[in-house]
């Protein structure tokens, strides 16, 4: 099949395809051959004729069905995929096809079909869920993160956290780059850690929740959410996208009695660029079918790039209408202190 069979503007989608909305700059080609090249390269097509093609491989085929400008359509029939495992859909649908020579590409939105949709597990807490763990009913959450970032020993960690829960914090979450390093071991830091949460909540009465960062090899990832777990923790923290989105649907199949909070570092490698990569409503809703609790969405103030407009988006990828998949808790972070409220709600 050559490119342009791919492509199809009277085609109609099926209830159960999975859809893209790409943008799509084409360069010297046109845009039609490149259109059906990206949806024959995500599918069962390739670049040259082959003997082996069998006529039953068509009902597979992605087809572009909607062009506007520089943006367009695809659908995917359902079985491409594998349900319940992302790194197959996201090797199809955004794979290879980034790579492909001449042309910028952005996937700018994904629809996952009901039926692919219910394969993953979804949040375990959602925002109901989280606002019936911490006793908050209306208001936002208050959070802030250990500083420095690195260095500090587990006791001066510790105390760190106290005072910001003693202070009126809700939450006091472990940096993206903590781990388990000489200064600071995590088992120690766990356990001293959640000894001020508990006199923060002693003293104060209110629920008080540390977000220890889990992030490492998949099953010490494992086993760290283990103990946070045993020693009394509720929440765990993991960089979703540098820990992998495999590693994250492993941590969630565990189904821990754990809130998990994502934190997106690496994001702006995929989404930085408006013309080539991958949107941040994508990686949301990706993030949500795994079923992380709680997504850094950005900011529209403080030192992030993002504008307001995209920000929108992230939330609304974290709380559109899902089937039965819970809705995820959109966090605000990145720069931010409390004159930048205002412009926050």
């Amino acid at each position: 099949m050559k490119y342009e069979d791919f492509v199809d503007l009277n085609h109609k989608p099926e209830s159960e395809d999975l859809i893209c909305d790409f943008r799509l700059e084409p360069g010297e080609m046109d845009y039609a051959f490149a259109a059906g090249g990206v949806a024959a390269e995500s599918s069962v097509g390739t670049w040259t004729d082959i003997s082996t093609e069998k006529p039953y491989v068509e009902r597979l085929c992605a087809t572009v069905f909607e062009i506007a400008g520089k943006n367009m359509k695809i659908a995917y029939p359902s079985g491409l995929f594998e349900p319940g495992n992302m790194a197959n859909i996201l090797s199809s649908v955004a794979g290879n096809v980034f790579g492909l020579k001449g042309i910028n590409l952005r996937l700018n939105d994904i629809h996952f079909p009901p039926a692919l949709a219910a394969s993953f597990k979804g949040p375990k807490y959602g925002i109901k869920g989280v606002r019936k763990l911490l006793g908050v009913e209306r208001r936002p959450l208050v959070g802030t993160i250990v500083k420095p970032k690195l260095g500090l020993n587990t006791k001066d960690h510790a105390q760190v956290a106290y005072d910001a829960w003693a202070g009126g914090c809700d939450i006091v979450k472990d940096d993206e780059n903590l781990s388990s390093q000489k200064f600071n071991p995590f088992e120690d830091r766990i356990i001293q850690t959640l000894a001020m949460r508990d006199k923060a909540e002693s003293e104060t009465g209110e629920k008080k929740v540390y977000m220890a960062n889990v992030t490492a090899e998949t099953e010490e990832m494992i086993r760290r959410a283990e103990f946070v777990q045993e020693s009394g923790g509720r929440y765990i923290m993991v960089d979703i996208l540098t820990a992998g989105f495999s590693a994250l649907q492993t941590i969630r199949n565990h189904d821990f009695n754990l809130v998990i909070h994502a934190h997106r570092a690496g994001h702006a490698a995929f989404t930085k660029n408006p013309v080539h990569g991958i949107s941040m409503p994508v990686i949301a809703m990706v993030a949500r079918l795994i079923g992380v609790d709680q997504l850094h969405v950005g900011t529209a103030v403080g030192k992030m790039s993002e504008g307001r407009g995209e920000v929108e988006d992230n939330i609304n990828a974290c709380k559109q209408p899902l089937g039965g998949i819970k809705n995820v808790f959109p966090v605000a972070s990145g720069g931010l202190h409390p004159g930048h409220v205002p412009a926050l709600v």
